[in-house]
């Protein structure tokens, strides 16, 4: 090998380099877009931009500060991101090479019975928040909930969330095709954008998609209106062949990188709705 292909192979591993870093930049503002994160990094670029003023112009005092921020500061992000490094390394570790691309029987029927529990509560006006895991694993949200571990029945979900029964606050945990928890505690979103008009069930459904990937619907008690939540996503008042085709598409046959769709129209993070609250 002479010196120009040696110069030659070197300039390649580093465009190779430069392409790496800059694609793990752009998948890591793809995790945390839509989350606290965002608003985070902010602030961190913040005292990065007055560090490097004040290192300029001189101020001792106030660089001293912001290198002291900074220091202790990595300590502070690794756990102020915990959901979003977690949520990042899971992306990291799977291997689309096999990821199904056929419905199986078990998917077809849980969306199914789904259909079957979501019809029945809507009709009624009978509020449920229903959480499915997808990759990012629940078990801390689980543990807040009642065990069932039972197989999953519309009738089953629909006798869950009766009013003034015992299992009926809060939401239920599908796993595994098995109904885990019923009444658990998922984190509340405090997103601005999410419509003034939504109550908790709404807000708890944006809450859990904002730090995992879990789907979850939501039925209304005061309209009756089917509402999903995934990746930080709220998609209101959905038609039952809207919210079948998404059922479809993403327990079936999504990938972890598909784009959110309905019918091939990209869906709005936040849609309006008019009613009442929900509670």
């Amino acid at each position: 090998m002479n010196l120009s292909e040696f110069l030659n192979q070197i300039n390649i591993v580093r465009i190779i380099d430069i392409v790496l870093v800059w694609f793990l930049i752009y998948r890591l503002m793809r995790l945390i877009q839509g989350t606290k994160a965002v608003t985070l990094i902010r602030g961190v670029a913040i005292v990065v931009i007055v560090k490097l003023v004040s290192w300029y112009v001189g101020l001792t005092t106030i660089s001293w500060m912001t290198d002291q921020i900074i220091n202790w500061g990595a300590i502070a992000l690794v756990i102020v991101f915990q959901p979003e490094i977690r949520r990042a390394l899971e992306h990291l570790g799977r291997s689309q090479l096999f990821k199904r691309q056929q419905a199986n029987q078990a998917e077809q029927k849980l969306i199914t019975e789904l259909d079957s529990a979501i019809q029945y509560m809507s009709k009624r006006h009978i509020g449920a928040l229903i959480t499915l895991e997808m990759e990012t694993g629940l078990e801390e949200y689980i543990e807040t909930g009642i065990k069932i571990d039972g197989l999953i029945t519309s009738q089953l979900l629909i006798n869950t969330f009766i009013p003034n029964t015992p299992l009926h606050d809060g939401a239920v945990i599908l796993k595994d095709n098995r109904l885990a928890v019923a009444a658990a505690y998922l984190p509340l979103s405090d997103s601005p954008t999410i419509p003034k008009e939504l109550g908790t069930r709404h807000r708890a459904g944006v809450g859990i998609s904002e730090v995992t990937d879990a789907l979850t619907i939501i039925v209304s008690e005061e309209t009756g209106g089917v509402t999903i939540t995934r990746n930080s996503e709220l998609m209101i008042d959905l038609t039952h062949d809207d919210y079948l085709k998404y059922l479809q598409r993403q327990l079936i046959k999504a990938t972890a990188d598909e784009k959110v769709t309905i019918a091939g129209v990209r869906v709005p993070k936040f849609g309006k709705r008019k009613g009442p609250r929900d509670v």
